[in-house]
């Protein structure tokens, strides 16, 4: 922009002009429509809602942070694993054939799941109020499904804690099989006076060390294949604090990135 005067790029930076035009881009090649221009008319008619993929390790805070932007721009938030149980209570299609994939030991493949995505994106709910992805895409290959489907977030979230705090935030968690609730124990332990309790206690077999060090191999391998797609709007931040120090640095992170 060497050659716009400093005042009229200072203007375009804080109405987050490039932005707005960049969304404007991905909505047209997403629908191909026949008029363009009657494409922007009525697009720029509507509010626009946030796109936001938001990723992390293991024992991260991703489920804190999701309840966090929930809370704060009332997006509709996707999990994949909900998105699956959903598929298959109600039946459809999708649902029916990752139901065989999953009763028989195997993966459910990308294609699937993709679509399954590309379904829910397309529903009324998301529609109207924005969408925030969570923890997908895990792949290479997803994220470049994603991109060739036209599904590009305004801000991709990556939470950075260190290995060995995820580690011991893993090692340490105990559930009651009776209740479902979840200790740790040194950051939440159970009541020290009730025995039954303490006796019913159980560790799940993949919150040990070794199946955590390997779960952590696993995803900075993939998340070190899936940054590349999205270095243009990634925000990273230290989730090793306070969630609530954490949530406002990604709520301004999302704020900004969103057209005004």
């Amino acid at each position: 922009m060497s050659s716009i005067p400093e005042h009229a790029v200072s203007y375009l930076r804080e109405k987050n002009v490039p932005d707005l035009m960049e969304y404007m881009l991905q909505e047209l090649l997403a629908e191909q429509p026949e008029s363009p221009i009657a494409f922007f008319q009525k697009l720029l008619s509507k509010p626009i809602t946030p796109k936001i993929i938001i990723a992390g390790p293991p024992a991260g805070g991703k489920g804190t942070q999701c309840e966090q932007i929930v809370e704060k721009f009332g997006v509709v938030h996707i999990s994949t694993g909900d998105l699956l149980r959903a598929e298959v209570k109600a039946g459809t299609a999708e649902g029916m054939q990752a139901d065989e994939f999953m009763k028989s030991g195997g993966l459910v493949p990308d294609s699937l799941i993709i679509t399954m995505v590309k379904n829910r994106l397309n529903q009324a709910d998301v529609k109207e109020k924005g969408w925030l992805l969570d923890g997908f895409p895990r792949t290479k290959a997803q994220a470049q499904a994603l991109q060739e489907a036209g599904i590009i977030p305004q801000v991709m979230v990556l939470l950075e804690v260190p290995d060995e705090v995820l580690v011991e935030r893993i090692e340490g968690r105990r559930n009651d099989p009776q209740t479902g609730k979840v200790y740790h124990l040194k950051f939440n332990p159970p009541p020290q006076d009730d025995a039954d309790l303490l006796a019913r206690l159980e560790q799940r077999k993949d919150d040990t060390r070794e199946a955590m060090v390997s779960r952590l191999a696993t995803y900075h391998k993939n998340c070190e294949d899936i940054l590349s797609f999205y270095t243009h709007v990634l925000f990273k931040t230290d989730g090793n604090r306070d969630k609530k120090a954490v949530g406002a640095d990604v709520a301004k992170a999302i704020q900004s990135r969103l057209p005004k």
